[in-house]
C-alpha cells in the first residue's frame, strides 16, 4: 500500500459539513483482495485492535464491523475504519468515513475520514495503512502499544484544553462561529470581520494586559483591595528567610507563605505554626519565585468565585488534594486508585488533575502523622496538599447559590478594581453563606485567566456555564457575523463578485473580496493572485475592519481544502458547464454540480440560482427548508421562474432589455442593460446574466433596489478593475478584446458578442489549459472554429501534457467543422500568436485574445510592432 496524496477538507466539503481527512492510496497487489479471503487477517485486525468491532457498526448493530470483515469488503475500506478507530483511541473521535475508487485507475482509492485534531488524523492514517498492510500480507504487527501511545501523546499536546473547549461550545451554542488561529496555543477568533474577538483559554481580547500584570503582583493586588474596601489577609513580601520568619513573628503564627508571582497554588504552604515550617515553606515558595509573601493564614474552607462581564457567574466551594482510607490500601495505593479515575488527566486536559505524591504531599502527610505507605483507617480523610487548586488535584463542589448579596458585590468590585473583565476570586472563609465581614474572612487572592472547570464539570452540585458568562461578556447578544455573500459556477464568477462587491462598498460597506485577481479589502489589494479558495477567503474573514464579505468561491477550493465559512447569508450558482473534468475525483458535469452546491447548501438566508440551468434548478431540492430561493433568468417566460414567482417567490430577469425585480406579483424595473457599462450595449449577454445574478444575491441580501440599480450602472470592467474579463482596446484599428474564456461554454458567449460588435471578419486567438480531457480540447476547437473567420492557436499551460499536446488537440477539434483550411494557424508560443493574430486583422476587424495568464503578456507581444499602442493600453490597466 502507498499513500499518494493527503489533504485536509477544513471547512464543508463535498463529502461532510466538518473537517476531512483526504488520502489518495494505491492497494497495489492488495488490489482486488476481499477480506473475506483473508480470515486469519480479520483474526489479527480484531485482536490487534478490539475496539474495533463495537467501536464501528456500519451495519448499524453492535458487532457490525466484524460481521462486515467476515462477509468481506475491500482493504481501502478497512483502512478508513482503522484510521477512524485509531483516532478513538487516542481521545481524539471521529466517526464519519467514505471511501471510493478513483475512476481510471485500478487499485486506487479517495478514502475520507473526518477528525477533530490535524495532528492526530495524519498520523492515524499513516499508522492504520501500516496494520492493514502488515496484516493482510500475513506479517505481525509488534509495537501497537507503542504507536498508539505515540497518537494519545500528539492528542493530549493539541488537544483544546479544558476551559477553552468549555468557551468554544458556549460560542457554537449562540451560533458563533470559530477559528483557531495557531495550533500550538488555544488562542481563538470568535466571530469575523469587524465583530470578532479573540480569546486565549478565559483571556479575552478585552483583558486588560495591566490588569493581568497587577495580578501576578499579589502584594500589588492587596494594596488595591484595600483602597477598595475589599478584606485582605495582612502581611508583607519579602526576599529572605529571615525577613519570612520576622514576618510570621509580627503576624503570629500560622501564616501562608507563597511566591508573589506564582499561579494555579504552585509554592504555596499554608498553616504554617512553627519557624521550621515557616522555613520549610520559603524553600519551597522560592522554586516558584523570587520574592515571597508571608501573611496570616484565613482559617476556614476554600473558595473561588468566578466573574465575568461584571457579574457573579459561578462559586465553587475547592477541597485540597485527599484520600479516603479503607483500612487495606496505603496512601501510596489509594492516590493510585485515585488517579485511574477517567475524570483525572495530566494538567488541564481533563475534568480533574491527577494527584501527585511528591515532596510537598509528603510534608502534609507528615503533619497529620503519615508517610506514604501508611495504611490509613477506613473513613478516614487524609490531606494531601494545603491549597485547594484543581490544578494540584482538588475537587469542586458548586456553592452559586449560596453566595450573599454582599459577598457578590465584594467580589465584583475586586474584578474591577483590578481592571478584569474576567477574573477568579480566591475567598478563605467558614462559611460562604455568611457574609465575609461578620466571620473574618477574607480575599486571598485576585486571578486573571481563571480555570473554569471546575465550575463547568463540579465533583458535586449544579454545573456553571462558566464559558457562555465569558462569550456573553465578550459578545453581548451578538453572533459574530457579517453578512457573507457567496458566489460560484462554471463561468462569470469573477465578474459578478466584483460587481457585488462595487455595490456594497457603493452602500457604505467594508468590503472584503476574494476573486482570481487576489484579496481586497475596502477597494485596495493585499494580496495578488488567484485567491478563490479557503486561505484567502479566511484573510478577508479575520480582517477587522470587514464589514461583508464578497467571496468567489471556485471548484478548486472547495475541492482543496473545503469552505473557510461555515455557513454564508447569500449562496448564488451562476451556472454549470464541462470544465476541470477528470480532475481530483470530478469526472462528470453532475459531479461538478455537486461541488457547486456546496455553496448554496451552506447559505442561511438565501440561495441564488440560475432558472435557466437544470443542475442549478435541481439544487433548489437540496437547500435548506428555511433557506429562501431567488432565481434569475434570461428569459422572462421561464417555467421555472414563471412557477416561482406564482408561489410568491423573488427574482430577477430579463424583460425588454430591461432588468426587473421581482416579488411575487410585484414587478420593479431596476434598469435598461445598456445602462450597465459591463453588457456592452446589451451585446455582452453573458454580462447581463453576471449582472441579473448580482442584483438577485444583492436583493437576497437586503439591498435597496436603488442601491442594486446604483453598483450595476457604475460598475466598469476594464484592464484595471477587472483584469481578462471582456477588456476592449484599440490596436492600429483593430478593436482587441482579451478576456479569460478557456472553457467551450466561455468561447460560445465571447464569441457572440465579438460577432456583434462590428461588420469586420472576427480572429481569434485561443487555448486551454493542458490539464481539460481530450474531450474538452476537441469542442474548444469545434465552438471556435465555427464562430471565428481567422483562428491562431497557442499553448498555455501544458500541466502534464507533451507542450504542444492541447495545441493540436484544438485544432483536430476545429478541422472536424471546418476541414484543413488555412483561416487554422498552429502557434504555440504565445508573443507570436498574438503578433500573428494582429497580422490578418485589418481596420476594422475585431481580434480576441482569450486564456491569457495576464494583460501583461498581450502588451509586451506588441510592443515590438506598435509601441504607441503598447504604452497605451499598459497605462490604462495600470
Amino acid at each position: 500500500m502507498q499513500i499518494l496524496e493527503q489533504r485536509f477538507l477544513r471547512g464543508p466539503n463535498i463529502h461532510a459539513d466538518t473537517p476531512c481527512l483526504l488520502s489518495v492510496l494505491d492497494l497495489g497487489d492488495l488490489y482486488g483482495v476481499s477480506t473475506r479471503e483473508l480470515p486469519q487477517f480479520n483474526e489479527a485486525l480484531l485482536t490487534l485492535l478490539p475496539s474495533l468491532a463495537d467501536y464501528l457498526v456500519p451495519t448499524g448493530q453492535p458487532g457490525g464491523f466484524a460481521q462486515r470483515l467476515r462477509e468481506g469488503t475491500y482493504l481501502a475500506r478497512v483502512v478508513e475504519h482503522v484510521t477512524l478507530g485509531l483516532q478513538c483511541l487516542a481521545g481524539a473521535p471521529a466517526s464519519f468515513g467514505r471511501t471510493r475508487p478513483v475512476t481510471g485507475t485500478p487499485g486506487q482509492y479517495r478514502v475520507v475520514c473526518a477528525y477533530q485534531i490535524e495532528k492526530v488524523a495524519q498520523p492515524a492514517f499513516e499508522l492504520a495503512v501500516e496494520i492493514v498492510d502488515a496484516l493482510a500480507h500475513g506479517g505481525r504487527f509488534d509495537n501497537m502499544a507503542a504507536r498508539l501511545e505515540e497518537l494519545r501523546e500528539l492528542a493530549e499536546h493539541y488537544a483544546i484544553g479544558t476551559s477553552t473547549a468549555a468557551v468554544l461550545a458556549a460560542a457554537h451554542e449562540r451560533g458563533i462561529p470559530v477559528q483557531r488561529i495557531t495550533e500550538d496555543a488555544n488562542l481563538f477568533q470568535l466571530g469575523w470581520g469587524v465583530k470578532q474577538k479573540r480569546i486565549q483559554a478565559t483571556i479575552t481580547g478585552e483583558t486588560s494586559n495591566i490588569a493581568v500584570r497587577i495580578a501576578s503582583d499579589k502584594q500589588l493586588t492587596k494594596q488595591l483591595l484595600l483602597e477598595a474596601g475589599v478584606p485582605v489577609p495582612e502581611g508583607e513580601t519579602v526576599t529572605s528567610i529571615d525577613d519570612a520568619l520576622r514576618v510570621a513573628r509580627r503576624l503570629a503564627v500560622p501564616v501562608t507563605v507563597k511566591p508573589l508571582d506564582a499561579n494555579q497554588g504552585k509554592g504555596v504552604t499554608v498553616d504554617c505554626r512553627t519557624p521550621e515550617e515557616v522555613e520549610q515553606a520559603y524553600a519551597f515558595a522560592r522554586k516558584h519565585g523570587r520574592r515571597i509573601i508571608v501573611e496570616r493564614y484565613v482559617q476556614g474552607r476554600d473558595y473561588r468565585v468566578f466573574v465575568a462581564a461584571g457579574r457573579v457567574a459561578a462559586a465553587s466551594c475547592r477541597r485540597p488534594a485527599h484520600v479516603l482510607g479503607d483500612g487495606r490500601h496505603s496512601i501510596r495505593e489509594l492516590v493510585a486508585i485515585e488517579n485511574r479515575n477517567p475524570a483525572r488527566g495530566e494538567g488541564h486536559t481533563n475534568i480533574l488533575t491527577q494527584i501527585a505524591l511528591d515532596a510537598h504531599a509528603e510534608d502534609m502527610l507528615r503533619k497529620q502523622g503519615y508517610a506514604p505507605d501508611s495504611v490509613p483507617a477506613e473513613g478516614i480523610t487524609v490531606e494531601l496538599r494545603g491549597n485547594a487548586n484543581l490544578s494540584t488535584g482538588g475537587t469542586a463542589e458548586d456553592v452559586t447559590d449560596l453566595l450573599p448579596e454582599s459577598t457578590r458585590r465584594i467580589c465584583v468590585r475586586a474584578a474591577s478594581k483590578i481592571g478584569l473583565d474576567v477574573a477568579g476570586i480566591d475567598i478563605v472563609c467558614r462559611d460562604i453563606s455568611v457574609p465575609l465581614a461578620s466571620q473574618g474572612g477574607a480575599v486571598i487572592e485576585v486571578n486573571a485567566a481563571p480555570g473554569i472547570r471546575m465550575h463547568q464539570y463540579p465533583s458535586s452540585g449544579a454545573p456553571r456555564d462558566a464559558g457562555d458568562a465569558i462569550v456573553e461578556g465578550l459578545m453581548g447578544a451578538s453572533d459574530g457575523r457579517i453578512p457573507i455573500i457567496a458566489c460560484t459556477g462554471t463561468n462569470g464568477k469573477t465578474t459578478t463578485t466584483l460587481l457585488i462587491a462595487h455595490t456594497t462598498r457603493l452602500a457604505g460597506r467594508v468590503t472584503g473580496v476574494t476573486t482570481t485577481h487576489g484579496v481586497y479589502i475596502d477597494g485596495k489589494q493585499i494580496t495578488k493572485g488567484d485567491c478563490t479558495g479557503y486561505w484567502s477567503a479566511r484573510t478577508v474573514l479575520s480582517a477587522p475592519e470587514v464589514e461583508i464579505a464578497v467571496l468567489e468561491t471556485a471548484r478548486g477550493g472547495i475541492l482543496k481544502r473545503g469552505l473557510a465559512f461555515d455557513r454564508c447569508d447569500v449562496g448564488i450558482v451562476l451556472n454549470v458547464s464541462p470544465d476541470h473534468l477528470g480532475l481530483d475525483g470530478i469526472d462528470t458535469i453532475e459531479d461538478l454540480a455537486q461541488v457547486k452546491a456546496v455553496v448554496p447548501l451552506s447559505s442561511t438566508r438565501a440561495a441564488v440560482l440560475n432558472a435557466e440551468d437544470p443542475l442549478c434548478v435541481a439544487m433548489a431540492r437540496r437547500v435548506r427548508p428555511d433557506v429562501e430561493l431567488v432565481y434569475f433568468s434570461m428569459e422572462a417566460d421561464n417555467p421555472v421562474l414563471l412557477r416561482h414567482l406564482e408561489e410568491g417567490g423573488r427574482a430577477a430577469y430579463l424583460q425588454d432589455n430591461a432588468i426587473v425585480l421581482a416579488d411575487g406579483n410585484v414587478h420593479q424595473e431596476l434598469l435598461r442593460v445598456e445602462s450597465m457599462p459591463i453588457s456592452m450595449g446589451g451585446r455582452a449577454r453573458y454580462n447581463i446574466a453576471n449582472g441579473l445574478a448580482a442584483a438577485a444575491g444583492l436583493m437576497a441580501a437586503g439591498f435597496s433596489n436603488l442601491q442594486i440599480a446604483t453598483g450595476l450602472s457604475t460598475f466598469v470592467s476594464d484592464g484595471k478593475t477587472n483584469p481578462l474579463r471582456t477588456n476592449v482596446f484599440e490596436v492600429r484599428g483593430v478593436t482587441v478584446i482579451v478576456d479569460y474564456a478557456h472553457n467551450p461554454a466561455a468561447y460560445a458567449a465571447l464569441a457572440e458578442m465579438a460577432r456583434s460588435l462590428l461588420p469586420g471578419q472576427l480572429v481569434g486567438i485561443v487555448t486551454a489549459p493542458g490539464d481539460r480531457r481530450d474531450e474538452d480540447l476537441l469542442e474548444v476547437g469545434r465552438i471556435c472554429a465555427a464562430r471565428f473567420d481567422e483562428l491562431v492557436v497557442y499553448e498555455s499551460s501544458s500541466r502534464g501534457r507533451a507542450y504542444g499536446g492541447a495545441v493540436d488537440l484544438i485544432l483536430q477539434g476545429a478541422e472536424q467543422v471546418v476541414g484543413k483550411t488555412d483561416t487554422l494557424h498552429r502557434e504555440p508560443e504565445v508573443g507570436e500568436a498574438i503578433r500573428l493574430g494582429l497580422s490578418l486583422c485589418e481596420r476594422g476587424d475585431v481580434l480576441v485574445f482569450a486564456c491569457g495568464s495576464s494583460l501583461d503578456v498581450f502588451v509586451n507581444a506588441i510592443r515590438e510592432m506598435d509601441p504607441e499602442s503598447a504604452e497605451r493600453i499598459a497605462a490604462q490597466v495600470g
